[in-house]
């Protein structure tokens, strides 16, 4: 299939009803969808094999590309193809009614409806629906049913509405394909309604325009609740971006469990053609906690809280296997997920593999009990209070992060060679263990405070003679290695040294030297096992920015974050990763990881420059430092 088959994947915006998401192309077709959940098999895969994968499009003939965006504050997504005969707007959403603030609080059909709205003229609408199921592994039928179409392999079935008066089915590989021209002038009205199964199989298109205006509410209730009224008084003209950020984020979010998912996708790319393709459609701990930590500074505690809580119940649901905590579950609390290959799809652009499930989730990685007691230390010191159970919880992460210190691990970028003392999984383990002293001191933790105590210790003790290079001038990647990592980056924002130290203006330094191109800064850049290369990484470029910013390094972060904030695509969303000689956009899509950094550096930035930013001081800060020592005599080197 040649490239060209392929829209460049910041074409790309996303919808969701907070169980699955869809892609949804400036072309109007959405190439990529799971149901009934975002990590079942997919229903829509064009996106990962362009001829056999399987596509919903409307889109009107000569029309190549749209004009897309969404409507305010929303999930709710309009495209406009707009011709010399007349204009049409498609607007894309996923049903939502109910209170999204908390767990189980909302109710989302599992329906794609697509309303199409000829505004002036007169159009000829095109639809082409191709439902390909179990990611096009078997053979899809499509047929009549009465006021409607039926797609099914024999296991799943997919309906769909509105175009009971037009379409014929052709057959093509991997199934049939339905195909049908709307007539529409100006002022009609078309209510497409694909459904997920055959248990409701009514039309009522009359509800459109009232599902549209409750699908809004509920998406605008919620950022405007917390998240946007706490931020308009710092972000000026980045709120629409912080905004767009914080909607994504909870997109990912799993309503009925409190899961969050890593990205929406699998196998996108790090390396065009390359094998680096990953499916991060599961619950990382570290990435959730981040998510998490990201939301809590735009005021959304109540998702961090039921993460933790999640936490908690999967911990306990596989305590059989110690503590039970692993680096990784699905989004309903699975550890089952193990890596497959489907050679029958090529891959975005050719890049095979297609990969299902993470072998990753199979690895030690330590980071994960640092990023864990880091979100409940968030929560409690804004006045949340924790159940007792779930404090419990806390202070057994805090003893196994004691009894695990010593031990290798593969690093929080999961390589997949042999395990190694990770510099930055020791810090983690220090965070841990610093956080859960503190919550003893403070708020009531129970537990071996003073083991706790002697860790914090000795971890930092070990991290500075045996993690930072002199010669190199900077923390490295691993004991006795001369490699940068650059999340080595996040060790002042951790506090497990100020700033001013000259071994944390040095690692800045070597970033930028070693690790940055044309204002993007890679992960890190030695062999890690895998052929080919890998793009910049998102997070890594603005936790640069978050470390000049608190360094009163000003204008070098300003700078450096416009550049970021003008590589978010036309929807105000972000990647995984990028190529720096050309900007396009590579990995998964879009992705939790770039979306926290972007939050957390306009909090980084605002609070530098002196702006009212939220009122709660900042991890990182010197008040937040100065809070800190006030309940608690440090008992480390410094």
């Amino acid at each position: 299939m040649p490239k060209e088959d392929y829209k460049p994947i910041n074409d790309y915006a996303v919808i969701g009803n907070l169980r699955t998401a869809a892609l949804v192309g400036t072309d109007g077709s959405i190439d990529w969808c799971c149901f009934p959940y975002l990590d079942r098999t997919s229903v829509f895969a064009a996106l990962l094999d362009a001829r056999r994968g399987g596509r919903f499009r409307v889109s009107v003939p000569g029309i190549e590309r749209g004009r897309q965006w969404y409507v305010e504050d929303t999930n709710v997504l309009k495209t406009e193809f707009s011709g010399n005969a007349g204009r049409v707007t498609v607007t894309d959403l996923m049903p939502l009614s109910g209170d999204i603030e908390g767990r189980a609080g909302s109710f989302a059909p599992p329906e794609l409806y697509r309303i199409l709205e000829c505004v002036q003229g007169s159009v000829e609408a095109a639809v082409e629906w191709s439902p390909r199921f179990d990611y096009a592994r078997g053979t899809t039928g499509v047929s009549r049913i009465p006021g409607g179409w039926l797609a099914t392999d024999g296991r799943d079935d997919m309906t769909l509405f509105g175009l009971e008066d037009a379409g014929v089915v052709e057959e093509e590989e991997g199934g049939h394909t339905l195909r049908a021209e709307i007539p529409m002038r100006e002022g009609e009205l078309r209510v497409l309604i694909a459904r997920w199964g055959t248990e409701d199989l009514t039309y009522v298109p009359d509800r459109a325009e009232s599902v549209e205006e409750e699908t809004t509410e509920v998406w605008r209730a919620w950022a405007h609740r917390n998240g946007a009224a706490r931020a308009e008084k710092w972000a000026g003209g980045l709120l629409p971006l912080l905004v767009r950020s914080e909607l994504a984020l909870k997109l990912l979010t799993n309503t009925a469990t409190g899961a969050i998912a890593a990205a929406l996708t699998t196998s996108l790319p790090e390396d065009i053609g390359g094998v680096r393709n990953w499916d991060y459609r599961f619950s990382w701990i570290r990435d959730s906690a981040m998510t998490a930590q990201a939301l809590i500074a735009l005021g959304h505690e109540t998702e961090a809280i039921e993460l933790l809580a999640w936490m908690e119940r999967v911990s306990e649901m596989h305590a059989g296997e110690g503590l039970g905590l692993r680096l990784m579950y699905s989004i309903h609390g699975w550890t089952d997920l193990d890596e497959e290959e489907l050679p029958h799809l090529e891959g975005y652009r050719g890049s095979r593999p297609v990969r299902i499930g993470n072998e990753a989730a199979t690895q030690l990685q330590l980071e994960i009990y640092g990023e864990l007691l880091n979100t409940a230390y968030e929560l409690v010191r804004r006045g949340y209070e924790l159940p007792e159970k779930e404090m419990a919880f806390l202070s057994r992460v805090a003893d196994e992060a004691c009894t695990l210190w010593k031990e290798p691990d593969h690093g929080i970028w999961e390589i997949r060679g042999e395990e190694r003392h990770y510099v930055y999984s020791k810090v983690m383990l220090w965070v841990a263990l610093d956080r859960a002293v503190h919550l003893a001191d403070r708020y009531g933790l129970r537990g071996d405070r003073d083991r706790w105590a002697r860790g914090v210790a000795v971890i930092k003790q070990q991290i500075l003679e045996q993690g930072y290079d002199a010669e190199v001038g900077a923390f490295v990647q691993s004991y006795g290695s001369k490699d940068l990592d650059a999340v080595n980056l996040r060790i002042a924002l951790l506090e497990f040294l100020p700033f001013d130290d000259e071994r944390i203006q040095g690692t800045i330094d070597a970033t930028i030297e070693g690790l940055m191109e044309n204002d993007l800064v890679y992960r890190y850049r030695v062999d890690d096992g895998l052929p080919g290369e890998e793009g910049a990484f998102g997070l890594c470029t603005f936790w640069l920015i978050d470390c000049l910013a608190l360094s009163g390094r000003i204008e070098e972060a300003r700078s450096l974050f416009e550049r970021m904030v003008n590589r978010a695509n036309h929807a105000g969303l972000y990647p995984e990763q990028f190529d720096p000689a050309t900007g396009e956009f590579l990995g998964n899509f879009p992705q939790a990881f770039t979306h926290i950094g972007l939050v957390n550096s306009a909090l980084y930035l605002a609070y530098a420059e002196g702006k009212p930013t939220p009122g709660h001081s900042l991890i990182g800060t010197p008040e937040h430092r100065a809070e800190l020592e006030r309940g608690y005599i440090r008992e480390v080197l410094h």
